[in-house]
């Protein structure tokens, strides 16, 4: 990263996960940087949330970064260089952490004194991490998973109630009178990558804001890609195509269907038989003890005892109102479990919710949002005259089904990935490491930097 450029008058803000630190970022930095020499682009690698501070929450977590962003930029105009352009990359939860700190932005007045430029995400959980289940293992799977990372676990699983809000705080990042989304819509560009399989932190519902799984059962469906990048980039207009004829097969018994159903829920209940009692102890441990840390870096940034002066960052939020013991085997547990739909009379109920956000949003002032951002698929036919584009919606709540309808209305630009020579592809999609097996993921980064990211 330069630290004696006096040229460049953009900076770009790269933003790191869950457990993370700058060096998760390094390829897209180095990648980023071979396009764009330092004259070009200043990159900021934020760094005041690496490690076990991601557990302090998407609130304390945004406002270290907008600090950071404004100290960077004062100390770059110290020196006599001039930012005029801004642009902000989130990978992960780092994206949920940069939007917080695009709305403080905003309401500092920051976005008016520089041009927002890109705003791009890398498996971002935008709809939060609850997993779309029905039943005894929802309630299990969705009950324990909040207690694992302290608040941010609280906020990722939408169980938190933000401030004097009584919502959660995604609920509150996605309102479409909050001054995150109005600091959102004065990006110039703004897009979305999501993977489309093997994710096993970050489904594909929640990163790519969508309210079906299109790419649920890829055995039967016929993908397609972006011509130039090597089958990993889905085209966003039409994610597939009519599959070819084929002969009429038996459909299975009733017998097996209930026997692959058993068997495909094996490793859940393993986890809960065999992994959990022998790591319950070890992984209580470490997130009380992580938790009650978390806890207490709050309370001192709350109180204002930590060193920093983050106070002003406390701004009304709305307009109108001016590691991880057992990640591996979360990670691998949930990867495996069938997402639930809703029925009818169910699906009837989310859209009547759509409706009332759709009738808040018409109106504000939509001016900002660029045209054709916002692409939905093509209503498509296959070989069998089934609707290709049409999917149950996934068992959401209401509160998830209005950050989605929020979120599409800014104008979205959404990239679906399909990493195929790795069954980690959260990790990939980055090349978080340099490994053979993640070089897919450069393939995503070229074309980030040929289709979303301007200078």
């Amino acid at each position: 990263m330069p630290e004696n450029s006096t040229k460049a008058d953009h900076l770009c803000v790269l933003v790191h996960g869950l457990w993370g630190n700058p060096s998760h970022l390094d390829y897209v930095a180095s990648a980023l940087r071979e396009r764009h020499d330092e004259d070009s682009v200043y990159i900021l690698c934020a760094k005041n949330n690496s490690g076990n501070w991601t557990y302090d929450g998407i609130e304390l977590g945004g406002e270290r970064l907008a600090h950071e962003i404004e100290e960077t930029l004062e100390a770059l105009a110290k020196k006599g260089q001039q930012i005029k352009k801004l642009s902000i990359i989130g990978y992960s939860l780092g994206g949920l952490v940069s939007r917080y700190a695009i709305g403080l932005l905003h309401a500092q007045g920051w976005l008016d004194k520089v041009e927002p430029v890109n705003f791009t995400t890398f498996a971002t959980p935008h709809v939060g991490v609850r997993t779309p289940l029905k039943g005894i293992r929802g309630q299990i799977w969705n009950g324990l998973g909040p207690r694992t990372v302290s608040m941010s676990g609280q906020q990722l699983f939408m169980v938190d109630s933000f401030r004097n809000t009584g919502r959660p705080l995604l609920s509150v990042l996605a309102d479409p009178e909050s001054i995150f989304i109005q600091g959102l819509k004065k990006f110039r560009n703004r897009s979305v990558y999501a993977n489309v399989v093997n994710d096993r932190t970050v489904v594909f519902y929640t990163s790519a804001l969508s309210k079906t799984d299109p790419f649920h059962d890829l055995d039967n469906i016929n993908i397609n890609y972006v011509k130039g990048y090597d089958e990993v980039i889905v085209d966003p207009d039409n994610h597939l195509l009519p599959t070819a004829p084929e002969e009429p097969e038996t459909p299975p018994s009733r017998w097996w269907k209930q026997f692959k159903k058993v068997v495909y829920g094996l490793p859940f209940w393993a986890l809960i038989i065999l992994v959990v009692p022998p790591a319950i102890t070890v992984f209580l441990a470490n997130a009380a003890v992580q938790t009650c840390r978390s806890r207490q870096r709050i309370r001192l940034h709350s109180e204002g005892k930590n060193g920093l002066r983050f106070g002003r960052y406390k701004v009304p939020l709305l307009v109108q109102d001016v590691q991880h013991v057992m990640e591996e085997v979360f990670e691998n547990v949930n990867a495996r479990q069938e997402p639930s739909y809703l029925s009818s009379t169910e699906d009837e109920l989310s859209d009547s919710a759509s409706e009332k956000v759709k009738a808040k949003l018409q109106n504000l002032d939509s001016a900002s949002s660029s045209p054709g951002l916002d692409r939905p698929s093509k209503t498509r036919y296959d070989e069998r005259g089934h609707l290709v584009s049409h999917h149950h919606k996934l068992a959401l709540t209401d509160d998830q089904f209005a950050i989605i309808d929020s979120l599409n209305a800014v104008g979205i630009r959404k990239y679906p990935v399909y990493i195929h020579k790795h069954r980690h592809s959260h990790a990939a999609i980055i090349v978080r490491s340099r490994k053979d097996g993640f070089n897919e993921g450069k393939i995503v980064m070229k074309h980030w930097l040929d289709n979303e990211f301007a200078v």
